[in-house]
């Protein structure tokens, strides 16, 4: 591309905008695509100018917040075409506070892709954000039926089994019987492990040995043996990476006898991790229930729910639990998949996984950074910017149809007052009814 021609793209602008739409495009591609922060993409944006020697104006970062804003709200709005085959992928996201906000992705059955199920965040439709105070089955059952107007009533609904959510959709379903309730595969798996692993005596005391392991090691040359970290939510959905990080670990103990490691003096390693000997077998137990739950759930975001899914899962090869503990789990995943088989139509095939909408969330808490600690605020619309397609276009239309007070309005009516906003007004009443005390006291001393 010529100069002459990167510069018409930097002076091709939206009417009543001063910065162009490359400016506009490009940081919501930094943000969207390249992982960069708000603050980060604008600098990024001035290097660049800078060093094509363009002379173009460098947006801030809040003009590039409200663009993103924008962009979201415009394809939270934007009509969707009514038809039955719609799939609404439903999760809360939940940050400080007691707010919860249900969101709702939608993809269509017609337009899932061919070969395999893996959804990318521009395969998925932001069909509702939809904050509430307090929620239960009767709210999110309004909320779903709320919902119809925008797709029609779609022909699946997959999420977790959370209380609400649960009591909610299965209400929705019994009002539309052409709607069927599926249950994440990712979740059901990490509720079999909790229950497993929650009442093995051997695997509590392994996570507590491997908590202390690491406060012992992390500031000694054996840090770099030091386990991972253990989640204090969701625990049972990575419990893979400890167990692995057991054996690993254990192999490295076996060829320290025969093989000495000058970074790692075998005394000292065996001292702080020779614990691990006592737990040989029990890992390889752990091991191969987790593989069988791992395949199980890659098995069924791949290939969905079909009728006899079951069946080619339990005669592909993939499919091998060796332990009594596995195979009697991996038995209870073919009952529960032939259980949502049922559901399917002949010829059918339904999503069997909600993956994508946990990866949005996480996509949402990079982009609010520390904003988290403060509740729901306006970038929450951010979400709906994350998925479906960002193209040229779409981002122009964005800013000729959504003018910055829509976004205001819609903070106003479903967010309000966010938990910083109380923050700062109890800070100035302190502030306030200190100065006051300050005033009489120095009265009542003078």
């Amino acid at each position: 591309m010529t100069d002459n021609a990167i510069e018409a793209k930097f002076n091709q602008r939206v009417a009543f905008h001063k910065y162009s739409v490359a400016h506009i495009t490009l940081f919501i591609s930094f943000v969207l695509s390249g992982c960069t922060s708000l603050r980060g993409a604008s600098r990024v944006i001035g290097s660049m100018l800078s060093f094509l020697e363009l002379g173009q104006p460098v947006p801030s970062w809040y003009s590039g917040r409200l663009w993103l804003l924008r962009l979201g709200y415009y394809k939270l709005h934007r009509e969707q075409e009514w038809a039955d085959d719609w799939i609404w992928i439903v999760d809360h996201t939940v940050q400080s506070g007691s707010e919860k906000c249900l969101v709702i992705l939608g993809v269509r059955q017609s337009k899932l892709p061919e070969n395999e199920l893996y959804l990318s965040y521009e395969d998925a439709e932001p069909i509702a954000l939809l904050p509430v105070t307090h929620s239960n089955g009767e709210i999110v059952y309004r909320q779903l039926t709320q919902t119809i107007e925008k797709t029609g009533p779609p022909r699946e609904i997959i999420g977790d089994h959370g209380t609400d959510i649960k009591s909610g959709i299965e209400r929705f379903c019994r009002d539309h019987e052409q709607t069927c309730y599926i249950y994440d595969i990712k979740h059901k798996g990490a509720a079999i492990l909790k229950r497993e692993l929650k009442n093995d005596p051997h695997w509590s005391e392994f996570i507590q040995l491997a908590a202390q392991t690491g406060k012992k090691v992390q500031q000694t040359c054996l840090s770099a043996l030091a386990p991972p970290n253990q989640r204090s939510k969701a625990r049972y959905m990575n419990v893979d990476k400890l167990v692995k990080w057991g054996q690993e670990k254990l192999c490295y103990l076996d060829m320290l006898k025969s093989e000495p490691d000058d970074r790692f003096p075998p005394r000292q390693a065996d001292d702080k991790l020779g614990w691990l000997n006592e737990y040989r077998d029990h890992l390889t137990e752990w091991q191969d229930l987790i593989e069988v739950v791992k395949t199980v759930e890659g098995y069924i975001k791949f290939v969905g729910i079909y009728h006899d899914s079951h069946i080619d899962l339990k005669e592909d090869p993939i499919f091998s639990p060796h332990t009594d503990r596995a195979k009697r789990v991996g038995e209870e995943l073919l009952t529960f998949i032939e259980e949502q088989s049922l559901k399917a139509k002949p010829g059918e095939r339904l999503l069997g996984s909600s993956e994508i909408i946990e990866s949005v969330f996480g996509k949402l808490k990079n982009l609010e950074q520390d904003q988290v600690k403060s509740g729901f605020t306006a970038m929450l619309l951010s979400l709906a910017a994350v998925v479906s397609k960002t193209s040229h276009d779409v981002i122009q239309k964005a800013l000729e149809t959504v003018p910055t007070k829509k976004v205001f309005e819609w903070y106003k009516k479903n967010i309000g007052q966010s938990v910083q906003s109380k923050r700062k007004e109890i800070m100035s009443i302190a502030r306030k009814t200190e100065q006051k005390w300050d005033q009489n006291t120095t009265v009542f001393l003078n």
